[in-house]
């Protein structure tokens, strides 16, 4: 690559390989994290007689306390989401996300989510994918700009490979990290998010992540009236959710009389005592463990197949467990527990509609899939994203019109009561305050301070 004169044309290069190392990168995770799962948490579960609620509890709080101490000494800036990581790099630091910060976020995280915290692989995936693209674009010594738009790449790349989404991963990318439409920068993120769904389709197949039995739509013209109301409950869990994170959070901040590297362990102790919960009431998982085949149940729409009650149960009960992993530290993201509260919350708000106007059950399915969407748009604030993305991952597009209207209420409510969206606010607490949608270009000096000026956790 160094040999090739023209820069666009290095640029060009790089951008193709990166959509395809991603790709294999993001699928070695999954894989990575579902053999952890199986080996520790699943393992846990389905201990004999009652051991299983000791090996439930103890097993995220061990997985918790190794994490801890690979994120204190080894890799700080592996921790969190990855998502406000990677917003960081690409404001200020020309897209440089270090080759340390990239293996540690894809061990411990595997080590962290495999053990059962309850957290999502999706925002890890982007930051590993703009760590594998940085490497590529200092490989090619590519300038300091186009440095900086190998992290939009990475982005991208990250989001079709972990969603099977790539035209969500597009739109995710333009709402959350570029803010604009640079032609160089969108081509390189179109590019990189169809390599990578190649890459991850061709390895792990072409379908959509939840196996929707039918084609769901709107069906009654009387259902608008509650998916208004469950996108004004979704703005609501939202809020809750985001304030509860932060709050908490900044307890762990003040925490000093516990070593920090004991703080995850704790959030794990805490998520696995509400897994116990989870399967002595109801006997399903998605607490602690992979949460996608207890969200899939939501989504069938059969009547009985997840009882209302079990739906309010597990909103709440992984709204408790996502606060707790997160905030005392841990490596992962919200991405897959946003989706799972919202589907959740849709289902019984289903229940009400079917009691109430007497529709027919496939109802609830639907309304699961549509507070997906909802509850997404209330905590990330992407909106096209939260629509485009239900419709990649289920495969339906019959129900554009109350995904509209649930996930613009949804969005519209939570930003008026809580403006500042919760990754800035997350780096906020952490002493780091982004501009407003800068151009792509050459970052202003006042965006650009030296590494020594950020807090440890962005500097390695």
């Amino acid at each position: 690559m160094r040999r090739i004169p023209s820069e666009r044309q290095r640029l060009l290069a790089v951008t193709i390989l990166a959509g395809g190392l991603c790709g294999l990168a993001a699928v070695a995770f999954h894989l990575s994290i579902g053999w952890a799962e199986m080996l520790m948490i699943d393992r846990a579960n389905a201990a004999p007689g009652h051991s299983w609620i000791w090996w439930t509890i103890l097993t995220p709080a061990l997985g918790g306390l190794v994490a801890g101490l690979g994120l204190t000494y080894l890799a700080p800036a592996a921790a969190g989401s990855g998502i406000p990581q990677v917003k960081v790099a690409f404001t200020l630091r020309h897209g440089l996300i270090t080759l340390r910060e990239t293996i540690g976020k894809f061990v411990l995280c595997a080590l962290q989510i495999g053990s059962g915290a309850s957290l999502g692989l999706e925002g890890p995936t982007v930051q590993i994918c703009a760590g594998v693209s940085s490497l590529l674009a200092r490989a090619a010594r590519l300038s300091p700009t186009n440095r900086r738009r190998m992290a939009s790449v990475g982005m991208a790349a990250g989001i079709a490979a972990a969603f099977n989404a790539p035209i969500a991963a597009i739109t995710f990318t333009l709402e959350e990290l570029i803010g604009d439409l640079d032609q160089t920068m969108l081509t390189g993120v179109i590019v990189a998010a169809a390599l990578s769904a190649v890459i991850e389709n061709t390895i792990l197949g072409s379908n959509p992540i939840f196996h929707v039995n039918r084609a769901y739509k709107l069906g009654n013209s009387s259902s608008l009236l509650w998916y208004a109301v469950l996108g004004l409950l979704a703005a609501v869990v939202s809020v809750t959710f985001t304030d509860s994170l932060l709050w908490l959070r900044a307890q762990f901040k003040r925490l000093t009389v516990v070593p920090k590297w004991v703080h995850p362990a704790i959030g794990g102790l805490a998520t696995g005592c509400l897994a116990v919960v989870a399967l002595a009431l109801f006997h399903l998982n998605g607490i602690a463990g992979d949460p996608y085949k207890t969200l899939t149940l939501a989504l069938t729409g059969s009547m009985g197949t997840l009882p209302v009650l079990a739906m309010v149960a597990f909103c709440v009960l992984k709204l408790a467990a996502t606060v707790c992993s997160y905030s005392s530290g841990g490596a992962g993201g919200i991405f897959a527990p946003s989706l799972f509260m919202g589907a959740m919350l849709g289902g019984a708000v289903g229940y009400v509609d079917v009691a109430v106007f007497h529709h027919s059950s496939d109802a609830i399915g639907a309304f699961a899939v549509v507070g997906m969407g909802a509850v997404f748009a209330g905590i990330v604030r992407a909106p096209m994203t939260s629509v485009l993305i239900v419709f990649e991952m289920t495969g339906g597009y019959g129900l554009v019109l109350p995904l509209m209207i649930a996930n613009m209420s949804a969005f519209a409510l939570a930003r008026h009561w809580r403006h500042t969206p919760v990754y800035e606010a997350l780096l906020e607490q952490d002493g780091i305050q982004l501009p407003h949608r800068n151009t792509p270009h050459s970052p202003p000096e006042a965006v650009n301070p030296p590494a020594s000026a950020l807090p440890a956790d962005t500097q390695t």
